[in-house]
């Protein structure tokens, strides 16, 4: 798997391999008992046993099991799924992972509404999540979306200036582009939106503003992270080293 974060300190045997789906820890005991995990060619019996799961070489069966202590998903988040851990009604983005994906015990960083689409990156490396969301770095999130009403000059630079939202929070500044318009019984406009923070239906709340109405709303990137366009809905995978090394940079790691 790509991605690989580096551990530093020694771990017992049985936290290791079943934190790689090798089994649970009972089974896992099991194993140990019957010769069959060795540690640097040696057979370990005591699952118990600390190894470095960095720097030793673990095999279970003859097989090599190699270590990888966080993991980082794009996922093409579909309508109608929550950016959640759980919930009691609805079904979260959680919900939508492999087994060996979910095993790692990632959650969502930032969310995206219940009926936005587009860019979600999950991970459990709650540092580079801290990063990521930190008001205070101003990590760009760029969305596009369909609006009701004609976005105009006007609204372009409305939110370049920054709009008051009905709280009487004002925005930071952010990029409007217009890319088209359709003119029918009403008037659709298709936007791309570039934002630096992240407060709750930010990007709607910004068009209610200035009198409009998002009816579409779709993130295609976060910080240097940009949506793989073919990544189906609902679909994730794991970042390329690439994609990791810029995020992690853009982040200041």
């Amino acid at each position: 798997m790509s991605g690989a974060g580096q551990a530093n300190k020694k771990q017992r045997i049985d936290k290791v391999l079943s934190h790689m789906g090798i089994g649970s820890r009972s089974e896992i005991r099991k194993q140990a008992k019957q010769g069959l995990i060795t540690v640097n060619g040696a057979v370990v019996k005591d699952s118990g046993a600390h190894v470095d799961p960095v720097q030793d070489r673990i095999e279970v069966g003859g097989e090599p099991v190699l270590y990888q202590e966080h993991i980082y998903l794009m996922m093409n988040k579909p309508p109608g799924v929550l950016s959640a851990t759980e919930d009691k009604r609805d079904r979260t983005v959680l919900d939508l992972l492999k087994p060996e994906h979910a095993l790692f015990e990632p959650f969502p960083v930032g969310r995206l509404d219940k009926d936005t689409v587009g860019l979600l990156l999950l991970t459990n490396d709650g540092q580079l999540a801290h990063e990521l969301l930190s008001p205070r770095k101003h990590v760009p999130k760029t969305y596009e979306a369909t609006v009701e009403g004609e976005v105009d000059a006007a609204d372009v630079a409305a939110f370049a200036a920054g709009v008051e939202l009905e709280d009487g929070y004002v925005t930071l500044p952010a990029e409007l582009r217009i890319l088209n318009r359709e003119r029918g019984r009403q008037v659709l406009s298709y936007i791309s939106l570039t934002i630096t923070e992240g407060k709750f239906h930010q990007v709607k709340r910004m068009f209610i503003a200035v009198g409009k109405k998002v009816v579409f709303l779709k993130r295609v990137s976060m910080g240097s992270l940009t949506l793989d366009e073919s990544l189906p809905q609902g679909a994730c995978r794991e970042l390329t080293a690439g994609e990791l090394e810029l995020l992690k940079s853009g982040a200041g790691e």
